[in-house]
Parts: C-alpha cells; structure tokens; sequence
C-alpha cells in the first residue's frame, strides 16, 4: 500500500522514458503505481530494484514519489518559515520542490512572509497534504522534564479557558495554566520556563515566573524602576482594580501587593490613598 506523507520503501515495477514507476513490493499483483521522475532516479536502476521515496502530490494533485527528505512527515511536528501568502494561506518551505499549504483556518495567529511557525503535517479531505498550526495533539507527552527544571518553549495557541499552550523544545506538550498566564503572550514567542507539574499522562505545567523570592525581588525593581520614570509616583495601591494593576505592569494584584510591601519594608516607598510615592531622603 501506498502511504501519502510517509518514507517508504517501494519496488520499481516499470521503466519509462521520464521515470520509474514504483509500487508497493509486498503485493503479488499491485494495482497502484506512482511515478519518480526521471532526474531523481538513481543510476542503473532496475526492474525489480527497492527504493526509499517520501509520497506527496504534485502541482496536478496526483501522487508523486521524491527521493528528497521533507523537513517533517505526517503526523510530525516541524519548524518550518513562511515562502509567500496566498488568497487560502500561507506557503512553507519543507525540504521539497512544491510548498507546503498552511490555509488560513489552521493559523493560530496570521503569518507572513520570514516567519518562522511550528506546524504539524496532516492530509486534509480532500486528501491532500496541509500544515497546521494547531499542534496539540501532535505533540509528544513524555518529557525528559522534572518539577523545578528550566526548559525552553514556543507559545502555539492561546485560549481565553486554560491559558497558554506551549511546546517545549518545539516537541512536548506544555500549559501555563490561566492563573499562571501573567502579561502579555503572542503565538511563536520562544519562553524561558520553570517546570511547576508533571501531570500523569506526562504532559507539564510550567511558568514564566521564577521561584518566589526571586521574582518578589524582580517585580519590586520593575516596579521601583517603572516609578522613577513616571515622575516618583504611580497611581495604584492595594485596593487598585487587578485589570489596571496588571494592564499598566502586566503582574497580578497579589504580586503587585507582595512587591509593595517589599519595597515599603526597604523604606523606597510609601502608600497613599489611590498611589504609592517614592521615599524621598530627607
């Protein structure tokens, strides 16, 4: 049997002036047959000869055999950059001589020409090859990963629900669950993360935030530094809406209150009705 968007070994079963036909050497009689053009034919190829070949469709649609490797097969996942947009999608280069679609409806954010995304290979219904954008069920659920680990990842989906969907080391599956989900995330973001669970079918949660004392530390000078640009004073204190405490310095309330007590305890600040105010020395 013939598998699109798979290597596979197939026997040649007839030479032509423009290629060889192969098919599936298993067969006693093989009713299918797909061309390999005649350029990536090795020499002195025979009737009867095994060759490994990738199957994909040509510019016509009809089964074609590559003696190239695509930078994925279907199923896998792959980071692969955008050649050109189109009325249905964009073009992505994977290693063979015809582009491959990512139509707009897989994008999980839009793409243009340059951008690097990471996709996964499936064949859509009208059984033709596709990327998607939408790898969450490709993606792997075992991970080398322990609780405290520092890993890298790529942000491939936001969801207004469960937060924020990574891919760790562009290969396993990875959230940052909503309440976690503090600032500002943009799809293809590549993430400095600290593992914070290890569920039981092996996928993980992690976060973009450090260990407690360390990040108390890191919010208090951001926010020290965001009040020595704004004139000394901030208008926020600890009955501030958590919308506006995190949409001027996209943290939570609770880290917010955490850091400005941090920061009063130093003596760098005081809190006033509806602001806090940097110490002056006296």
């Amino acid at each position: 049997m013939i598998v699109l968007g798979k290597r596979q070994k197939l026997s040649v079963v007839q030479k032509v002036d423009f290629g060889v036909y192969l098919a599936d050497g298993m067969q006693e009689h093989p009713e299918e047959k797909v061309l390999l053009p005649g350029r990536q034919v090795p020499e002195n190829t025979q009737e009867g000869d095994e060759l490994s070949v990738f199957i994909y469709r040509d510019s016509m649609d009809r089964l074609i055999a590559t003696v190239h490797e695509p930078l994925l097969e279907i199923g896998q996942t792959a980071v692969l950059e955008v050649v050109d947009t189109g009325k249905i999608g964009a073009f992505l280069n994977w290693g063979l001589e015809k582009d491959l679609l990512l139509p707009f409806r897989e994008q999980t954010t839009p793409v243009k020409k340059g951008d690097q995304c990471l996709v996964a290979l499936y064949e859509d219904k009208s059984h033709r090859l596709c990327a998607t954008m939408k790898v969450y069920h490709y993606l792997h659920m075992q991970s080398p990963y322990g609780i405290g680990d520092m890993v890298k990842g790529r942000v491939y989906e936001l969801s207004k629900n469960f937060g924020v969907f990574i891919a760790v080391d562009d290969r396993y599956s990875a959230l940052i669950p909503k309440s976690e989900a503090q600032g500002g995330y943009r799809v293809n973001d590549i993430l400095d993360l600290r593992v914070t669970q290890v569920k039981e079918d092996g996928k993980l949660n992690v976060s973009a935030r450090k260990k407690a004392h360390i990040q108390l530390e890191e919010d208090a000078e951001m926010i020290f530094r965001v009040m020595e640009q704004s004139g000394g004073m901030l208008p926020l204190d600890d009955k501030s809406d958590p919308l506006q405490i995190k949409g001027r310095l996209g943290i939570s309330k609770a880290a917010f209150k955490r850091a400005v007590g941090h920061l009063m305890k130093e003596g760098k600040i005081i809190q006033e009705p509806g602001k806090i105010v940097v110490k002056q020395n006296e």
